[in-house]
């Protein structure tokens, strides 16, 4: 439907981008992401072997060669810690992509968007491809694309918890505000949010417990796919306006009586 999904000068077949933690196997990932349809698969560089060559390793079942490999900071506190793993996983030659997270808060798992801002403008200066998780705050998601980043990655709700969207409203002006795209990051628990998210005209939806987390990852993964590409044809489709009263679906007016 010519509806082509570029970042950084990289085209993307996928609008849901999946994660590859907390599933049961890696053979268990492998068959989820297959279902999810994706192309953009992330892998935390700090809670697993994708750099050790020599044990069994997540990037012997998704093929680097099939999907693109999006490292991620997942874990760090720290502006050092993330800019540490970011130059390890390129320096392995996964990719000069980032998913950079910075985490302020432990139990909320929050972001520190001073710290975010500031690895940032670090790894874009080094060449980055950067995708930072954020808060919902539309001016943090400005300053971000103004420090170059190739897109911003507010969250929905806390990592994990399953709330779907919080602020529609918030997530609507990032869109107005930042010429980047935009990629809903964090809080997706189930279809109907996948497809929420989209109707927003949000570029992408990236999600990780959702999959991993429900009774039936496959089946799950699945219905998000099915859920991203509703949601996306909804939003280009054009919904009709709400009204308070009733339109009839066959109008009188014209019939002959």
């Amino acid at each position: 439907m010519n509806d082509v999904l570029e970042i950084a000068g990289i085209t993307f077949r996928s609008r849901l981008w999946v994660g590859t933690g907390k599933y049961a196997s890696f053979a268990q990932t492998k068959e989820a992401v297959e279902a999810s349809g994706a192309d953009v698969v992330t892998v935390a560089v700090r809670r697993t072997n994708i750099t050790d060559t020599e044990s069994e390793n997540l990037l012997d079942y998704i093929d680097p060669k099939v999907y693109k490999i999006l490292p991620n900071t997942a874990g760090c506190y720290t502006a050092e810690d993330a800019l540490r793993y970011a130059r390890l996983a390129r320096a392995a030659g996964v990719s000069d992509m980032v998913k950079l997270e910075v985490i302020g808060d432990e139990r909320t798992l929050f972001p520190d968007n001073e710290a975010l801002l500031y690895a940032t403008k670090e790894l874009v200066r080094e060449g980055f491809i950067v995708f930072p998780y954020t808060s919902d705050d539309p001016i943090m998601c400005r300053k971000l694309a103004d420090a170059g980043a190739a897109a911003v990655m507010p969250l929905a709700a806390p990592i994990g918890s399953g709330l779907g969207i919080r602020n529609p409203y918030n997530i609507k002006i990032i869109m107005e505000t930042v010429k980047v795209p935009v990629i809903v990051d964090a809080g997706v628990g189930t279809a109907s949010d996948a497809a929420i998210a989209m109707e927003l005209g949000v570029d992408a939806v990236l999600m990780n417990t959702a999959i991993a987390g429900a009774k039936d990852p496959i089946l799950m993964a699945h219905a998000m796919r099915c859920a991203v590409d509703a949601g996306r044809f909804a939003f280009r489709a054009g919904r009709i306006g709400k009204k308070l009263y009733a339109t009839a679906s066959s109008p009188l007016e014209g019939m002959l009586i």
